[in-house]
């Protein structure tokens, strides 16, 4: 049950992440719901989607855990060096600087470092699809981003250096609270000393 409800999760949180890249099939919805309906829909599909993966995750790692391969014991420690230049990437989508300007889509670029390094550190058939499916949806919108007409992407003004020095120090940040806080109180998995 819960690597259903983890699949229909994924299918619906990352389906309403495609639409935004088929822009002809987004306009003409947004032509005949209007942008606010539009963006209301978008964001409580993707609030149930997420809702479906945690829930959908958590059920599977309780009762219907599916070992495929073991991950050398290495893979987790890569996977934790990984993880702060992706969070420093995600932070660099918001802050825009240099890192912005030189990556041009580090959001995109974090979650396929983010996506990647969870892979690494989970051999077990619900962490494969979970985070198989973050990777190839990151590399399908980086790819489609080269085709399409319009960035998509809202007009956050570019900044300099100090931009990056911000994305730095709040990717730290954001680094340590995921590794002390949020992966073991919510995922129930500790980074360090395990």
């Amino acid at each position: 049950m819960g690597l259903v409800l983890l699949v229909l999760g994924l299918v619906l949180f990352l389906g309403v992440h495609v639409l935004t890249t088929r822009r002809d099939a987004r306009a003409a919805i947004i032509a005949q719901t209007g942008e606010g309906i539009y963006k209301l829909g978008y964001s409580l599909a993707s609030l149930a989607g997420l809702a479906l993966i945690v829930w959908g995750f958590s059920l599977y790692r309780a009762s219907g855990w599916i070992n495929v391969w073991h991950p050398p014991v290495a893979m987790k420690h890569i996977t934790i060096a990984l993880m702060l230049p992706a969070a420093i990437l995600v932070a660099a989508s918001y802050l825009r600087g240099r890192i912005y300007t030189k990556l041009k889509h580090p959001m995109l670029a974090g979650v396929k470092l983010w996506a990647f390094a969870h892979l690494l550190a989970n051999g077990d058939l619900g962490g494969i699809i979970l985070f198989g499916s973050f990777l190839a949806w990151a590399v399908y919108d980086r790819i489609s981003l080269k085709r399409r007409s319009d960035a998509g992407a809202p007009p956050i003004p570019v900044g300099g250096v100090l931009n990056d020095v911000l994305a730095v120090g709040v990717g730290i940040i954001v680094y340590l609270a995921l590794a002390f806080a949020f992966h073991p109180v919510v995922i129930g998995v500790p980074v360090f000393g395990a």
